[in-house]
């Protein structure tokens, strides 16, 4: 494998991934196919690795393909926003914070957490990803990313530098529609026994504390549905057939957006929520504002 990447031979293998084959690519170059079939070639003789795979008449990544096909969207992105940022001068280039925002946490709540940082100025590009927090930590490790928001804290096992800073905690409260509300809201939490529901999936800290607190407290409700992805958790329940829990912090937007009511709130199961940064103090204007509007706005 050679220690030199042509980025020439690159945007030929990213073009031909992109538009589906050597021909169709050949025409938006303005090259012959030959030429890029040689091109590509050179980029796997220069890799040690085989990036396309013949089926039929069709070309298709392979596993290793797939990986630089990634890392060639992302430097030929950063490309664009280097022109986009020589064009705008030093005044006029938005400041960018990359957040990484963990699978488990409420879609809704991420968003208003983030606002702050959108009402900076000068203006902040945000990029977000979600991922596991595992895939998640590992970027923040190599710097890629400038923060993750999480439901958990960092564990005391991990082996990568970083820091936990408690954005706050609030209770939980329980959704359905009008026909739920009618039957179960009275006697609340005690009426939750054999509710239908719809659940966070079991890898998920509020499921866990919530399991937690239905056996302490006897209660069985009868469970529909389990969902990794809490914006498809909530999608179901607008569907009126179960009741799905989510922070007392969002409910209004939870009623507004899904055309739910509340059921009822539970004090004593608390969700955290936390930034993790790669440094102990943060420095970040934009995850400064983010901690500070958390701690004094939203959780006060």
């Amino acid at each position: 494998m050679s220690t030199f990447l042509n980025y020439h031979h690159l945007m030929y293998f990213y073009t031909v991934a992109r538009e589906g084959g050597v021909a169709r690519a050949a025409e938006k170059l303005h090259l012959s196919s030959p030429t890029i079939s040689a091109q590509i070639h050179d980029l796997e003789e220069t890799l040690g690795e085989k990036l396309f795979d013949r089926k039929g008449r069709n070309l298709v990544l392979t596993e290793m393909g797939q990986m630089v096909y990634k890392y060639a969207e992302d430097i030929f992105s950063i490309g664009r926003e280097l022109l986009d940022a020589v064009k705008l001068g030093p005044e006029g280039r938005p400041q960018r914070l990359t957040v990484g925002i963990t699978d488990a946490m409420p879609k809704l709540l991420s968003c208003l957490l983030l606002e702050p940082a959108m009402q900076l100025e000068p203006a902040v590009c945000l990029v977000a990803h979600e991922d596991k927090i595992e895939r998640l930590l590992a970027d923040l490790a190599q710097y890629r990313l400038d923060v993750i928001l999480s439901d958990s804290p960092l564990g005391a096992g991990q082996q990568i530098r970083a820091y936990n800073h408690l954005l706050g905690e609030c209770g939980v409260s329980f959704f359905g529609g009008k026909n739920l509300h009618a039957k179960y809201a009275r006697n609340f939490p005690r009426s939750l026994d054999g509710a239908p529901m719809f659940l966070p999936s079991r890898q998920n800290q509020l499921r866990r504390n919530l399991d937690q607190f239905f056996d302490q407290n006897g209660i069985h409700p009868q469970i529909l549905g389990e969902f990794e992805d809490t914006g498809l958790l909530k999608t179901f329940g607008q569907t009126g057939r179960a009741i799905f829990p989510a922070p007392t912090l969002v409910e209004e937007e939870v009623n507004r957006q899904y055309n739910v009511k509340t059921i009822g709130h539970i004090e004593a199961v608390r969700e955290r929520f936390y930034a993790i940064s790669p440094e102990r103090k943060l420095k970040h204007p934009a995850v400064v504002a983010i901690c500070a509007a958390a701690r004094k706005e939203f959780f006060r």
